[in-house]
């Protein structure tokens, strides 16, 4: 890159945000999950920021995150899905049906064999993409409106769950399986070190790699001094996150019942953490994914056109109907394997699992910046929506305040999310002009 064009572009960096490149929106969004945070810690005399808090919401979230990263491509596509709750139940009801009534009965399948796990997520994950795939035909090709197909869905699926496992509670499920809900499957203190550790270092590469590319076009690129100070910031939030999580230790009584199972003695004084939960795992590998395919990929760059414009798409060649077969099955997809980890937490299937998940991944979605006229939207922006649903849900809990009145506040911070939204997007309007 020449010195002029250099200079010519960081001459248009006119404060701090401007130079480090960051969102405000976003900003926005850590400072009120900040707000909210401190706030809940005192309400609660220092309860809520908890290594053990801190832990259980992580785990929390993640079910409700990995279908909103979805939401995201359904919403940016200009529809809308209210099954993904019930189609939820359905794909955990198939996988734990899998596992404890057909697999146990076929030879060579016995229970706690560890192939009863992997072929009842597959079971799961096939599930969701073909129902999620039919309702994205019916959509796509019918032209049935997508609120009306997933509100069909949202009645049939949960009750198609419920007839499979005839109204029961299903379990206890696969141990390999129950891996996949948090808690009975972590990392421990030196395997988190060590992924949190890769996680900087593949940190540093995508922000050297994003610098690289931009030189290489004779983009304006950051300020060294802005790249240092964001890899600074990445860096403390990743081993501040680690951190926390290695700081909850698992309880004394389970820790000699581990040693007990290997025949071991525990030693006076030995203690040991979680650690970061297979699950927290299993979400950061998909948002990285998931971004990659918004970004990077000529799906994504579909789905974003589509949205933003579907009649100028369709005259671009890009075929709409198709694409909205892949955004619902890869919904579906996404439920299934939100089912893997909200059914491996409780360690069972019940009737009532992902009830009312909808609304909370749509409002995650929402509350993320996805815009509901469509073309905009973030994955992690979603995350960080889901992650502050979560905090305030669990925070009301702590408090004491009843489910009802919890419900009231989260609708209500759903409202006020989209109303910002829509005022933040007018000014950012008025200003490119």
């Amino acid at each position: 890159m020449s010195a002029t064009v250099q200079a010519a572009g960081n001459g248009q960096k006119k404060n701090l945000l401007e130079s480090l490149e960051l969102d405000t929106r976003l900003l926005g969004m850590i400072g009120a999950f900040i707000v909210l945070c401190i706030t809940f810690h005192l309400v609660t005399d220092g309860r809520f920021l908890t290594p053990r808090n801190i832990f259980n919401l992580t785990i929390q979230t993640v079910s409700v995150a990995i279908m909103a990263t979805g939401m995201v491509f359904v919403i940016v596509n200009r529809h809308i899905d209210l099954s993904v709750g019930s189609l939820l139940a359905t794909c955990s009801a198939v996988m734990a049906v899998t596992q404890t009534d057909i697999l146990p009965h076929v030879p060579g399948f016995d229970f706690g064999s560890p192939l009863i796990a992997p072929i009842a997520i597959v079971a799961g994950l096939v599930t969701g993409v073909v129902i999620g795939a039919f309702q994205g035909w019916l959509i796509g090709y019918l032209t049935v409106p997508a609120f009306i197909v997933t509100l069909g869905g949202l009645l049939v699926w949960r009750n198609v769950a419920w007839y499979m496992t005839s109204g029961q509670t299903i379990g206890p499920l696969d141990e390999n399986f129950k891996l996949f809900g948090g808690i009975n499957g972590t990392l421990g203190v030196h395997w988190s070190w060590v992924v949190g550790v890769l996680a900087v270092l593949a940190s540093f590469y995508g922000m050297w790699n994003a610098r690289r590319r931009k030189l290489t076009h004779d983009f304006p690129v950051k300020p060294l001094w802005a790249e240092y100070s964001m890899a600074a910031i990445v860096t403390a939030v990743i081993f501040g996150f680690v951190a926390v999580l290695n700081a909850y230790e698992i309880p004394a009584a389970r820790l000699r019942r581990m040693f007990a199972a290997r025949g071991e003695v525990m030693p006076d004084g030995f203690t040991a953490g979680y650690g970061i939960p297979v699950s927290v795992l299993l979400l950061a590998a998909l948002a990285v994914l998931m971004t990659i395919v918004a970004s990077r990929t000529r799906l994504g760059r579909y789905i974003f056109a589509a949205g933003g414009n579907p009649e100028a798409a369709e005259l671009s060649g890009i075929n709409t109907r198709l694409l909205t077969v892949k955004i619902f099955a890869l919904m579906g997809g996404l439920c299934g394997l939100s089912a893997v980890v909200a059914s491996a937490r409780l360690g069972f299937h019940s009737n009532d699992i992902g009830t009312l998940d909808e609304l909370r991944v749509i409002a995650a979605a929402v509350i993320g910046g996805t815009a509901l006229s469509g073309g905009v939207g973030t994955i992690y922006g979603a995350i960080l929506g889901a992650l502050i649903m979560q905090s305030l849900q669990s925070g009301m809990a702590m408090v004491g305040v009843d489910a009802p009145l919890q419900n009231i506040v989260v609708g209500v911070v759903l409202v006020v999310a989209v109303y910002i939204d829509i005022v933040y997007r007018q000014r950012l309007g008025a200003l490119k002009k």
